[in-house]
């Protein structure tokens, strides 16, 4: 197995049991996860392994906020402390922290009815509330759970809104369930917080933990036109270079040109700068939640809890799970989910409206699975670029309409 821990020296810090097997969760683009069965249960394993997420202390107040927020009744999977207490352990340089294993499947917006997807902005809402009350604005401490604090009725895993929880599906009848955690990194870094400009360097977002307190926070510039007008023409001399020539080179150039169109046509609607910042996930998307039956199981990789402008990461979550092979958005479903989101997160219409404007900039401005694709010659992102690069292309054309369906 390659990259296998060290699960000797691992297990003998948890009362964990012996390790009887010991599976890769399918790799991603950054940390590793590993199945792992003992003779006291099941639980996932994670390896911390990409540097910029890694720093032990930074994990160690994901994994409080994240106890934190269970207690006030959201759906998520703490680490499980070991005999000294910690939560994080550390091995041969490398940091480790050990999950219960979460039984659950993974669902696109596509497999969401439109009750789901409201109740899928609820849960982001309640999410962005809830890190508020356990998140000190100050240096990143933490504050004690507020008493009485709790999840909304229906967003909790045993009750669905709308009734009695169902029971779980049967694995062996329902082939879309899934044991386990999900693959991480499998959206890639543009789903995340957006980057200063596109001409930074492709790659993961800054450690997360790291981030200026919310009141020390200052917004971000927008990406600069001019900047991505360099990359593009980077990119496009790449792309000529790169012989033999296949579909992908053909797709790449088309939409290099094309996105140099819009951008030329539309510089004047660049934004200033980022909206409010709160505390976030970072990267929520259909990866990293579960769901048993029909209701969220857990929310999972907290590796870029962070001070990000909230209603971007609600947008750019609903362009992830919302988003149609062809590059459409489905925006009956999305208009459920930013209702829902709103109310719970207590944003305004206006909150919505202007984090459509950004992230649509964003994304005219972004190319990081080109970058990846022929800067690094990792093509692990390739799958994603038709519906992504058409996403854009959609969006500008039908930006009325997108952003009615978050703000109206």
């Amino acid at each position: 197995m390659l990259h296998a821990p060290p699960l000797g020296a691992l297990l003998r810090r948890y009362a964990a049991g012996t390790a009887l097997t010991c599976e890769p969760v399918d790799e991603g683009l950054l940390n590793r996860g590993y199945r792992l069965r003992t003779t006291r249960g099941r639980y996932f394993l994670k390896h911390h392994f990409d540097p910029d997420t890694a720093d032990p202390a930074s994990i160690a107040r994901q994994h409080r906020a994240t106890e934190r927020l269970a207690d006030l009744g959201v759906p998520v999977a703490p680490p499980l402390p070991g005999h000294d207490g910690r939560t994080v352990a550390v091995v041969g340089g490398h940091a480790y922290a050990l999950h219960p294993w979460i039984d659950g499947r993974h669902r696109h917006g596509a497999q969401l009815t439109p009750g789901q997807c409201g109740r899928l902005g609820a849960l982001l809402g309640v999410v962005h509330a809830s890190l508020e009350q356990v998140m000190r604005a100050a240096h990143g401490e933490l504050l004690p759970p507020p008493r009485g604090g709790h999840v909304p009725r229906g967003l909790g895993v045993n009750a669905p809104a709308g009734g009695e929880a169902p029971p779980p599906r049967d694995p062996r009848r329902d082939p879309g369930l899934t044991r386990g955690h999900a693959p991480e990194g499998r959206i890639a870094p543009s789903e995340r917080p957006a980057r200063a400009a596109a001409a930074a360097p492709a790659g993961p977002t800054p450690a997360a933990g790291r981030t200026a307190p919310v009141e020390a926070a200052v917004p971000a510039a927008s990406p600069d036109p001019a900047d991505t007008f360099v990359l593009i023409e980077d990119l496009l001399a790449r792309v000529r270079r790169h012989r033999p020539a296949d579909s992908f080179d053909e797709l790449a150039r088309h939409r290099l040109l094309e996105r140099r169109t819009l951008l030329e046509r539309h510089a004047d609607r660049r934004p200033p700068h980022s909206g409010p910042v709160g505390w976030v996930h970072g990267d929520f998307h259909p990866f990293n939640l579960l769901y048993r039956g029909d209701a969220p199981a857990a929310i999972v990789d907290w590796d870029r809890l962070g001070v990000q402008p909230r209603a971007e990461e609600a947008v750019r979550a609903a362009a992830i799970f919302f988003v149609r092979p062809d590059g459409t958005l489905d925006l009956p479903k999305a208009r459920q989910y930013a209702r829902a989101y709103r109310r719970a997160a207590g944003a305004t219409p206006s909150e919505l409206a202007a984090a459509v404007h950004r992230v649509w900039w964003e994304r005219l401005n972004d190319f990081w699975m080109l970058r990846w694709h022929y800067e690094r010659g990792d093509n692990r992102a390739d799958s994603q670029f038709p519906a992504a690069s058409a996403l854009a292309v959609w969006w500008t054309r039908e930006y009325d309409a997108v952003c009615g369906a978050f703000a109206d």
